[in-house]
């Protein structure tokens, strides 16, 4: 259940009630794709990091172990020590973007493993039982993720398939909630709006998903090429239609700049691998903004990573000793450095609330954007 706290112009603040706790919002969710961050950070480390929903990948994991044992050994909470809510993916961006062949018919998608090539069938049906498997606190839809650009024919019957597709998610997943051998049988669902940069596919399809009352919305098929001006314009023609009752997720976004861009738009849930992606080659995220630590201008620099954070990294590590690591080539500097900017990410989530829930977001946004999007 979703509670609106604070309003400041089209910026939310709320909390989200779920059977693993309850979620402040906005929030960034912490990926751990394979059930496990990359970069060397433990589940019961992310609870230092300020992490509140750790996101981990339904493909990936159907793949490997398999979602048969991870239900096994009782769910990916146990199974990776992890007692706050998991927020798991469907699999469907992973099935349009790694699948090098795939067959897309209305009963779902037949494609390769990236692994090891052999054929896989995958639908709404399919994803909602390795969800249910996971044991995951939320479950997204399956749906069928676009490029962009797309024509205006196809990115339409594509959004009706995905609509069409979460009516039997909604369907197999309070099946599967009702049955004995289910772990989580409080198992949550979000919907997807899709419909490409098209404003009139958007809207209806937005129109259509809201009828079947999942828990919360999310809008899918951006940030995958499109110019950011594009991605705030859909948002903001999508947003009006999105029930205010429940929470609004962007998926796969992004920089500090998209969220806190999104935020002012109305967005309550991210996620995104950039943080840790970007972390373990050298990219840092300060309050100062952007800088590269692999930089010559950094061999004999004594100060921490960021002198306003109080993360461990930056409590007891200097520029000058990660550089050293990431030329000698030690793991230790992927480490740190992701825990870093995980932290990074975490308590900008916190400051971004107590402004919300201040009235002075709006003042915020002015300087944070300009300051945290530029390169030091």
């Amino acid at each position: 259940m979703y509670k609106l706290i604070t309003k400041c112009g089209g910026a939310r603040c709320g909390e989200f009630e779920t059977v693993h706790g309850t979620v402040q919002t906005p929030v960034f969710m912490n990926v751990g794709t394979a059930a496990a961050i990359k970069g060397a950070v433990s589940a019961p480390e992310l609870k230092d990091l300020g992490c509140q929903v750790e996101l981990s990948n339904t493909y990936h994991l159907h793949l490997r172990p398999g979602d048969d044992v991870v239900h096994d050994m009782g769910g990916l909470h146990k199974f990776m020590n992890w007692d706050k809510p998991i927020l798991t993916d469907s699999g469907g961006f992973q099935v349009f973007s790694l699948a090098k062949l795939r067959n897309i018919k209305e009963e779902g998608v037949y494609f390769s493993s990236h692994i090891d090539g052999r054929k896989i069938f995958m639908g709404p049906e399919e994803s909602m039982r390795i969800q249910s498997n996971l044991a995951s606190t939320i479950a997204m839809a399956f749906d069928e993720c676009i490029e962009n650009p797309c024509e205006w024919d196809y990115a339409k019957n594509s959004s009706e398939r995905t609509a069409r597709w979460l009516e039997r998610c909604v369907n197999e997943l309070k099946k599967l909630n009702s049955m004995e051998r289910t772990i989580n049988k409080h198992q949550m669902l979000f919907g997807i709006n899709q419909g490409g940069t098209y404003e009139d596919l958007r809207i209806e399809n937005m129109k259509r998903i809201r009828e079947l009352d999942t828990d919360g919305y999310a809008i899918g098929g951006l940030a995958v090429g499109e110019s950011t001006e594009e991605m705030y314009h859909i948002i903001e023609t999508v947003e009006p239609y999105m029930p205010c009752d429940k929470p609004r997720y962007l998926m796969g976004v992004g920089t500090p700049v998209n969220i806190i861009e999104a935020v002012d738009r109305g967005i309550d849930f991210f996620d995104c691998v950039m943080p840790s992606r970007n972390a373990r080659h050298g990219t840092i995220f300060t309050s100062s903004g952007i800088l590269n630590i692999l930089n010559a201008k950094y061999e004999r620099d004594d100060t921490p990573l960021d002198e306003k954070c109080s993360c461990p990294v930056c409590r007891n590590h200097s520029k000058a000793y990660i550089r050293h690591l990431f030329k000698a080539k030690e793991l230790l500097a992927m480490r740190l450095s992701v825990i870093h900017n995980l932290y990074f990410y975490n308590h900008l989530m916190d400051r971004i609330r107590r402004e919300i829930n201040d009235g002075t977001f709006s003042d915020f946004k002015r300087s944070a954007v300009e300051i945290l999007g530029r390169r030091v």
